[in-house]
């Protein structure tokens, strides 16, 4: 692999490597074809969820041969620093996303809200693998203490034999008397619809995102959201303005802001107004992608 990649990046300007498995091909093979290699870092390289080997080929790698780190938040990039990065070879650009992609009628969120059964629910959703550091039991505990119409709506399954954990939400949804008021949805595609379906979005991350995707997607959908306030999503949401930050794990913070939002509909509306701008303006892949290009010219061999 690493042959084939060298003898292709002869026709190209640079190596560019999107995962960690990537960077180290596209180190040796750039060490081949003499050309400079990028690295685009989408991970906190942390002990929450890397070994601490992982962290050092990743950072050895990056540093000896990578002539530009690019970290998808400045979260990911301290990290990085902390496990003994150089700060001189990395800078951060945000993911980009697509605003129209998210864009969903009125009348399609009514039609999906009758077909799920949701109408006169107040709609929380989660959208995530179903895993314990996505913190899916943390959002049933803080239903557990919110009003009466609150509904969950748990998309996403178990990958990576996480299926204990999926029986284990179960009993605790059916120990705490809700199991008419959680959905297990499982892998959908039509996520932004879903979410337009929503009241809110809760992220329950219990370890730091390096980003946290479902937290711009909800923005982008014009739903309001709260998140877990570790990582990359401390870095998306201007808390009260833009959405909500609670501390990871806390289930009572958590069913204090859905209630918040269930009790004062036009306050969470305007919140979720505003971040949906927010998101259009800080987000959009075609200022993302120039941001990219513009870093990429520097190194790039003409």
């Amino acid at each position: 692999m690493v042959a084939t990649v060298a003898n292709l990046s002869q026709k190209h300007q640079l190596i560019y490597a999107n995962t960690q498995k990537a960077l180290v091909v596209g180190a040796l093979a750039s060490v081949i074809s003499r050309r400079p290699l990028v690295f685009h870092l989408h991970d906190i390289l942390s002990a929450d969820h890397f070994s601490a080997m992982n962290r050092y080929i990743a950072v050895t790698l990056a540093n000896h041969f990578a002539s530009l780190v690019i970290a998808n938040s400045e979260a990911t990039r301290k990290t990085f620093i902390q496990a003994g990065g150089r700060p001189d070879r990395v800078t951060v650009v945000y993911n980009g996303f697509e605003p129209t992609r998210y864009q969903v009628s009125e009348a399609d969120r009514e039609q999906l809200r009758q077909q799920l059964g949701l109408s006169g629910q107040f709609v929380v959703g989660h959208f995530s693998r179903l895993s314990p550091w996505k913190g899916q039991h943390i959002l049933i505990e803080a239903l557990a203490h919110s009003p009466q119409p609150v509904t969950v709506l748990l998309v996403g399954d178990a990958l990576f034999g996480e299926d204990a954990y999926v029986q284990k939400l179960h009993r605790q949804i059916a120990e705490l008397g809700l199991t008419d008021r959680v959905r297990f949805l499982g892998f959908r595609t039509d996520v932004p619809q879903l979410m337009t379906a929503c009241d809110l979005i809760a992220h329950t991350s219990t370890a730091p995102e390096p980003f946290g995707r479902v937290i711009v997607e909800a923005m982008l959908c014009g739903r309001p959201v709260v998140a877990a306030a570790a990582g990359g999503a401390t870095e998306l949401i201007d808390h009260g303005e833009t959405g909500w930050l609670t501390p990871p794990a806390d289930s009572q913070k958590l069913a204090e802001i859905i209630q918040l939002c269930y009790e004062q509909p036009d306050r969470a509306a305007e919140v979720a107004h505003w971040s949906r701008y927010t998101a259009r303006q800080r987000f959009d892949l075609n200022m993302i992608n120039q941001q990219i290009n513009q870093l990429l010219r520097q190194i790039a061999i003409v």
